[in-house]
């Protein structure tokens, strides 16, 4: 049976394996991986690295490149807060990246904010993934911020 067949996972199971993923991958890296008990503000976990402050982090995930977002009510940018991004591309290793959500305090292509006044949706903070868009992403390396968030 070949791995990364992502499209045979449901929407939860991907969901999950993103989730489960991004834990590991900072349990790799020497962090303290803490799990909420309750996912009602938008977080899904928290973490810290040796007895530096705790960050609490938001996954996404995507099998395809499109628009993914995070509500602004359960969202709200500060200096802990950070949403890790898993890209599944079947038949490969998923991508991971971590972005700080003070990086959407200067809206641009990539990262976009809607607030969507007199409508019904929800102001939300999204995450325009293109092909044109990829290489804006490039700096939020989930390797690349975990070696600056280690010193």
């Amino acid at each position: 049976m070949l791995r990364y067949q992502w499209l045979r996972l449901n929407n939860q199971q991907v969901g999950a394996y993103a989730e489960y993923f991004v834990k590991m991958e900072l349990t790799m890296y020497g962090f303290q991986v803490y799990e909420t008990e309750v996912d009602d503000r938008g977080i899904d976990f928290i973490a810290r690295f040796e007895n530096g402050p705790f960050i609490e982090i938001q996954v996404k995930s995507t099998r395809s490149l499109n628009y993914i977002f995070a509500q602004k009510e359960k969202f709200i940018l500060r200096e802990n807060l950070y949403m890790a991004v898993v890209l599944f591309n079947e038949g490969n290793l998923p991508e991971l990246f971590l972005i700080s959500s003070l990086a959407w305090q200067n809206p641009n292509q990539l990262l976009v904010s809607r607030d969507y006044e007199g409508k019904k949706s929800k102001p939300e903070w999204g995450l325009n993934l293109s092909q044109k868009n990829l290489h804006a992403l490039e700096k939020f390396r989930f390797d690349e911020v975990v070696n600056i968030l280690c010193k």
